[in-house]
């Protein structure tokens, strides 16, 4: 756990009781404050009683009149498209509002750090896609190295929650937007952004909404090194924000799909199965990738970029990384290789909730059976119509399937189950060809989450298998 520093004696308000809400409170208890805490759902509550904390209503008149700050969980709309009457409460009550991120940065380093021979680090991953693959292959790495390390965050544990890092030690952080946006410290050692797409807009207001909470990682966190994609228009000009010039190598520019060899710069790129590394105009080193059997497909190929810029800045050398890298097995739900029998290869992608992921999906195999569908998210499929080149035939789940299948460009039958798809694409599929789940839509009409699709998915294929 790392004790919340700078709060003894105070009152801190937590809203929402869930694995970082009751992990921040237990933070805080730790550092000598007293959480009061809230959450809508009477069970939630309980169980903060039950380990002693206090529950207080905080929309009532008077509710913050004792309180220094209000920790929001992440869940939890602070802006858009509306403020939670708590945090607005908060707000009208001149009540600062910070989570358990911010919380995070300002305690993690304390003065037993002044003793260890080499002060640990911090890498803290944002983006669309693609963060928890590279959060979990920067971890892989530095275990393989046996360096002591820990995820947490969207990964992994609560980063509060965490271990006190020890001498040496990395701490990778995967950030979401909601979490960037309201932070009130950030201040990581590397920072990586990895891609942008539209994703959550509702919570932030739009496409420069949701830009603007990934850049604050960077604008006002001021790492020692910035990762960036730089494969979309925004990626590209946070690294000119970010840099004094093409010599300044405390920006790396990463890429999957395009050279970037021009100027005095660092960069990493990935074309065509190999990652690149150039600094000051020259090759320093190269790593064939289409052996790694974790990190299939061009938009894994930019996670390892992201991942190989972050340890290289840790000073590991290319060969040591490259061969972690071939030991990765990959990330559950994430292009995650469930079977091969009979020549068909069976792939859980439930993790590709949006159009952007799903597209990276369909581009990373040949001679697709495509079991997609579920809740659809703001914008549409058009998105996809690109990356259905290698698609034989679409099987549609959700309880809007039919809707989701007539604006498929390729042949779609309609089977609302998971079991129906299963069996439905088994049935028809062939040597060379893979049966791909990856839905391009949130699951939360037919499941608790993507992992529960995915599992589904899992146990659909062996069960069937068996048979």
């Amino acid at each position: 756990m790392i004790p919340v520093e700078g709060v003894q004696g105070q009152k801190i308000a937590v809203l929402g009781l869930g694995r970082s809400g009751l992990a921040t409170a237990r933070a805080l208890r730790a550092g000598e404050a007293e959480a009061i805490c809230w959450d809508d759902n009477p069970t939630a509550r309980e169980k903060a009683e039950a380990e002693g904390f206090t529950c207080r209503e905080l929309t009532r008149a008077g509710a913050f009149d004792d309180i220094s700050a209000l920790i929001v969980s992440p869940g939890i709309p602070h802006l858009y498209p509306r403020p939670n009457p708590v945090v607005r409460a908060a707000l009208v009550a001149g009540v600062p509002v910070d989570n358990d991120i911010g919380l995070f940065f300002r305690s993690v380093a304390t003065s037993e750090w002044d003793e260890f021979d080499t002060p640990p680090k911090v890498i803290a991953v944002t983006g669309s896609n693609g963060k928890s693959t590279t959060v979990a292959l920067i971890h892989h790495i530095l275990d393989h190295v046996g360096r002591d390390s820990q995820m947490a965050g969207n990964i992994g544990r609560g980063v509060l929650d965490i271990d006190p890092p020890r001498d040496g030690g990395v701490v990778v952080l995967e950030l979401s937007s909601y979490q960037t946006d309201l932070a009130r410290a950030l201040t990581p050692d590397v920072a990586v952004f990895t891609n942008l797409s539209p994703d959550h807009l509702d919570r932030h207001a739009g496409m420069g909404g949701y830009f603007a909470a990934k850049r604050r990682l960077f604008a006002e966190g001021g790492p020692d090194r910035a990762i960036i994609g730089v494969d979309e228009d925004e990626g590209l000009f946070l690294a000119g924000q970010l840099s004094e010039g093409m010599g300044d190598d405390r920006v790396i520019r990463i890429s999957s799909g395009q050279k970037l060899t021009e100027g005095a710069g660092w960069t990493v790129f990935a074309r065509k199965g190999f990652l690149s590394e150039y600094r000051k105009g020259r090759q320093a080193a190269s790593i064939d990738l289409r052996g790694v059997k974790g990190l299939p497909g061009a938009h894994n190929h930019q996670n390892a970029c992201a991942a190989y810029a972050a340890t290289r800045a840790l000073g590991l050398a290319p060969k040591v990384i490259e061969a972690a890298m071939h030991s990765y097995p990959g990330l559950p739900h994430r292009s995650q290789r469930i079977a091969e029998v009979g020549g068909v290869v069976y792939v859980n992608d439930s993790k590709a909730t949006n159009v952007d992921s799903a597209k990276k999906a369909l581009e990373a195999f040949k001679k697709i059976r495509w079991i997609c569908g579920g809740l659809e998210k703001e914008g549409g499929l058009e998105g996809l119509k690109s990356s259905t080149g290698e698609v034989l035939k679409a099987y549609v789940i959700g309880r809007e399937a039919a809707h989701f299948a007539m604006q498929l460009n390729v042949e779609a039958e309609v089977c609302t189950t998971m079991a129906a798809a299963v069996a439905r694409a088994m049935a028809e599929a062939g040597e060379g060809e893979t049966v791909l789940l990856a839905p391009a839509a949130a699951s939360f009409d037919q499941y608790d989450s993507f992992e529960k699709r995915g599992e589904d998915f899992i146990a659909e294929v062996t069960g069937r298998l068996k048979e």
